[in-house]
């Protein structure tokens, strides 16, 4: 059961009620409908380097424990799994399944955002991305993404930050 309309608008509602709460600086950029980082940064006008890529990964912990990871990296890098898996002391990583991640995101594919809403669900953030002075990602919303203050996002979302981009 994948997530629905109604979900991912109430996800996109719940973060945008979070950002106001805390007085976060940013934009709201409509775009066509997109979830691929390179083409929806050219819709943005962003550079890769500030867009947050966002991945659910899933970390075996011996045989019987897993732990989901949202990881976030610069669009211009590629997730290095095996950063995650020694971060988390586990014996496997690998992307979660898109039922999985989009239960814990609370959004599909393509529109995962870099907070998270799940308490399963622990935020890593490359250091990399933190670098800019806004981050760029879709919203919840294949048509929607949003320009963020770093700061703000880093005072918001209080992410674990580690080196997890290849």
């Amino acid at each position: 059961m994948g997530s629905n309309v109604s979900e991912q608008h109430d996800t996109y509602a719940k973060l945008i009620g979070l950002l106001d709460e805390r007085g976060a600086g940013y934009r709201v950029i409509e775009h066509a409908e997109q979830g691929a980082t390179e083409a929806v940064s050219a819709l943005r006008g962003n550079t890769l380097a500030q867009a947050a890529k966002c991945i659910v990964v899933m970390v075996k912990i011996g045989k019987k424990q897993k732990r989901y990871v949202l990881a976030v990296v610069p669009g211009d890098r590629r997730l290095d799994l095996g950063a995650v898996k020694t971060l988390l002391g586990g014996t496997y990583a690998g992307f979660a399944t898109a039922e999985v991640a989009e239960r814990l995101a609370r959004s599909v594919s393509g529109t995962i955002l870099p907070f998270s809403f799940d308490a399963e669900l622990e935020l890593v953030v490359d250091p990399g991305l933190l670098v800019h002075e806004e981050i760029f990602f879709n919203a919840a919303r294949l048509d929607r993404s949003l320009a963020l203050r770093t700061a703000d996002y880093v005072a918001i979302a209080e992410p674990r930050t580690a080196d997890i981009a290849g």
